[in-house]
């Protein structure tokens, strides 16, 4: 027995869910779909893992299969916006699960592919449009998709697309909207923008919270070891050993840094591959397929990847670095212990890193167990901490002299300024 179906969703697609072994909905699932069902605006609080795509998603399709008709040219009768390419990527192949065999279509828009393959697509209209905010400006910039016909809206991980600088690019696209739709906001944590967020995007929401923000699942088995920064790599090593065979995702805090360890644990023998957000598309998809069958065992990554790394199989999770933003470290350790397994999260902090660790803590409302080394005072982790501040001004101050500028990663890029055409203006002879 499927019990998608008491819910209401629609035979076909529950004959799907069937086939991919979804049988019996999440909490959030069972709270959230009748809701969407009877045309509700939706605010879910959950952590990463619990099934928030079906959670909107089915309730979509349901609507849409109603409908009987194409779309018009250039619209799209449901839009849904992720923060980062991987998750627009884990959404769109979980509709088209959904959707096998039935006339509707989704396709996913994000940076790194073609925007003129993009808009080609779209010239025909589509059903579902899974879109990164970034992309989704630049197509509606080129009059490519039009999104005065979208019924159903939904934000997925919003309080991350606020982390990484999208706040601008959500209110652009609200102006573009009709007031007439449904929306659905889903997040695993409340930072005080969203307050903004839901005022201008939902109607009378009902909100649906299935778990505490801030909480990790309950099958994972969390640990810190307090470590210098120097022996960072090495202690790493010594982990990854112990479990050559398992899955293992790795979390660095930037790009340059990332790399740099994963040519270090290549030397080391480990098959290890990377993803951050100087990887072209390309890159990523193919080496997220490799670590999902396998072939690569580590995955060094930056917070990019924190959310829409849906594999089952990870059983380690390493914050090499620590996040600066404390929300962002539930949402890491959430890639392991996914579809009801166990999972392993150790944080490695170095002294510098002690009051982050403090304000994880804070956020969890829980301690994080000790499993190695010894904790620095407060006034060593004060003194290390303003050290480690001075170190990355003084690195950044030399990027500023060779003409780079610091960007923080996934935060998107500041459209170039166009050169002004006024005539220039000179003194009267």
């Amino acid at each position: 027995m499927n019990y998608f179906e008491e819910l209401g969703i629609d035979k076909r697609v529950v004959a799907n869910l069937s086939q991919i072994g979804l049988t019996e909905p999440t909490p959030i699932q069972t709270r959230a779909i009748p809701a969407a069902l009877d045309g509700r605006d939706v605010m879910g609080l959950a952590q990463t893992g619990t099934g928030k795509t079906a959670a909107f998603g089915l309730p979509i399709v349901t609507k849409l299969l109603e409908i009987g008709r194409r779309p018009n040219p250039k619209t799209c009768r449901a839009l849904i916006l992720a923060p980062t390419r991987e998750l627009a990527t884990q959404i769109t192949e979980n509709l088209q699960k959904f959707t096998a065999g039935t006339p509707v279509r989704s396709f996913r828009v994000v940076g790194g592919a073609s925007p003129n393959a993009q808009a080609q697509r779209l010239s025909s209209g589509i059903d579902i449009l899974v879109a990164t905010p970034g992309r989704l400006i630049d197509l509606l910039d080129r009059k490519a998709v039009k999104l005065n016909e979208v019924r159903y809206l939904v934000l997925d991980e919003a309080d991350q697309m606020l982390d990484i600088g999208f706040i601008h690019a959500l209110r652009k696209i609200a102006k573009l909207l009709p007031t007439e739709r449904q929306t659905m906001l889903f997040s695993a944590t409340m930072p005080k923008l969203m307050d903004e967020i839901a005022a201008s995007y939902l109607t009378n929401p009902i909100r649906v919270q299935v778990s505490p923000p801030g909480k990790a699942a309950e099958k994972i088995e969390q640990g810190v070891h307090f470590v210098n920064q120097g022996d960072k790599a090495k202690l790493l090593d010594d982990y990854l050993v112990q479990h050559p065979s398992e899955l293992a995702l790795v979390f660095g805090r930037t790009k340059h840094g990332s790399d740099k360890l994963m040519k270090l644990l290549e030397s080391w023998g480990h098959n290890v591959g990377a993803i951050h957000g100087n990887k072209s598309q390309g890159q990523r998809e193919r080496t997220l397929q490799a670590f999902r069958d396998g072939k690569i065992k580590v995955l060094v990554a930056t917070d990019v990847a924190a959310r829409g790394i849906d594999i089952p199989d990870v059983r380690h999770v390493y914050n090499y670095d620590l996040p600066n933003v404390p929300d962002n470290y539930v949402h890491r350790i959430g890639r392991t212990a996914r579809a009801g397994k166990a999972g392993r999260a150790v944080a490695f902090c170095a002294p510098a890193e002690f009051n982050d660790l403090k304000a994880i803590e804070k956020v969890m409302k829980a301690a994080i167990p000790v499993i190695g080394g010894t904790a620095p005072s407060g006034a060593e982790a004060n003194a290390a901490a303003k050290d480690a501040k001075a170190k990355q001004g003084q690195r950044q101050g030399r990027g500023a002299a060779h003409g780079q500028k610091q960007r923080p990663e996934g935060q998107p890029k500041r459209p170039a300024r166009r050169p002004s055409r006024r005539p220039k203006r000179t003194k009267a002879a």
